[in-house]
């Protein structure tokens, strides 16, 4: 029941983060989700491959921000 709950907040806070737009938010989610998947799959363990891919995403998602915004200041 407890795992239920946990889950439900869980998809209500990614929801959340993919609503507001935030490039570096958004970023570190997806890249958690996909470095748990991949480092469980390559049996490296979902642990340390969700602590990389959320740095990863973070950066990747902070540059995005920063030239969107960039490209709009141009406007």
């Amino acid at each position: 029941m407890t795992a239920r709950i946990a889950r439900a907040i869980l998809a209500l806070m990614l929801a959340a983060l993919i609503f507001t737009g935030c490039g570096t938010l958004v970023g570190a989610a997806v890249g958690a989700g996909a470095g748990a998947a991949i480092g469980h799959g390559t049996g490296y363990g979902a642990g340390k491959g969700a602590m990389i891919g959320t740095g990863v995403g973070a950066v990747a998602g902070a540059i995005y921000d920063i030239t969107r915004h960039e490209e709009n200041d141009e406007d």
